[in-house]
């Protein structure tokens, strides 16, 4: 079935998100596992967007805290301390729940010092910030050296692990070459497995086999809206063969817009495009993935459901 066949028949969704109807109150609200709603392209918007993706069905985001840089980790805590208290309760909620990461991007860590590490540790104290990242390696832009790169993620692991908290993995190689997952997972099992805290390696964009080792760690495998694009068919591939309790969706707002809505402004809304093709990959109900998925973030974070 084509992709505009399966969104069209699985969840009934504009094109346009400003025209998006209110999703039934009996249906299964998605999680939004991974959005940077501290980007400058929200600038103003940032309500009517966490606004539009409650009533198109989104029950919680994760909001990324990693900003341009160290100095802006905390901005994803401050924006869920403004919203969790707007229209809260269950007859008048206005917006989805939301939660905060926090951690320092593969590119900022040149920029880290004892001070930054510091602040990273003291966030992660905080109860909203419920997870490390997104944080990792990046071999495919020219930032941080490699090198520089794997110390931090290695004192980032460290620091998550003694608050206890989960991390979110960033892996992106050079094209056509698989350094980068051979030393993300070779970091991971050496400095994280042990801990048994679990994570999630968001926006993936990798092999069966780099799936399969990070799920033999205790991750959950995320995927964002390049899945639905027409030549993703190998990534596809992927994500019919994760099991269903492994899986969560995405949207990585503001980038990555699923089809139909490629190369606009993404928005959390838009995490159920993600979420219909999946279930079309898996045969099973657009409803069913989103309890499927939404129970998997609360397992591993160790929520109560209550969104």
């Amino acid at each position: 079935m084509p992709l505009s066949s399966i969104l069209a028949s699985k969840w009934h969704i504009p094109e346009d998100s400003r025209r998006a109807s209110r999703f039934p109150k009996d249906k299964d609200l998605l999680i939004d596992s991974h959005a940077h709603l501290d980007s400058e392209r929200y600038e103003g918007e940032l309500a009517e967007v966490l606004h539009r993706a409650f009533e198109c069905g989104v029950g919680a985001v994760l909001a990324i805290g990693i900003g341009e840089g160290p100095a802006e980790m905390q901005q994803a805590l401050e924006i869920c301390r403004q919203y969790n208290g707007q229209g809260s309760s269950s007859e008048h909620r206005k917006y989805p729940q939301l939660y905060a990461s926090a951690g320092i991007y593969p590119h900022n860590t040149h920029e880290t010092d004892e001070i930054a590490l510091a602040k990273l540790n003291n966030l992660l104290a905080e109860p909203e910030v419920v997870a490390c990242g997104e944080i990792g390696l990046d071999y495919y832009h020219q930032g941080s050296p490699h090198e520089t790169q794997k110390r931090i993620f290695i004192r980032q692991m460290e620091i998550a692990a003694a608050r206890n908290r989960p991390i979110l993995i960033h892996c992106r190689p050079k094209d056509g070459d698989n350094a980068c997952w051979d030393d993300t997972l070779t970091l991971l099992n050496h400095h994280w497995g042990p801990t048994g805290l679990g994570g999630i390696l968001h926006c993936f964009s990798g092999d069966w086999e780099h799936a399969q080792q990070a799920m033999d760690l205790g991750f959950l495998i995320s995927f964002a809206g390049n899945v639905t694009y027409p030549k993703a068919q190998p990534l596809r591939d992927v994500a019919a063969k994760v099991p269903l309790d492994r899986l969560l969706v995405e949207t990585d707002a503001p980038f990555l817009a699923p089809a139909p809505n490629r190369g606009q402004r993404n928005e959390p809304a838009w995490v159920a495009h993600t979420a219909a093709v999946l279930a079309e990959l898996r045969g099973i109900s657009a409803e069913e993935m989103a309890s499927i998925t939404t129970k998997n973030f609360q397992r591993l974070f160790r929520l109560t459901p209550d969104v």
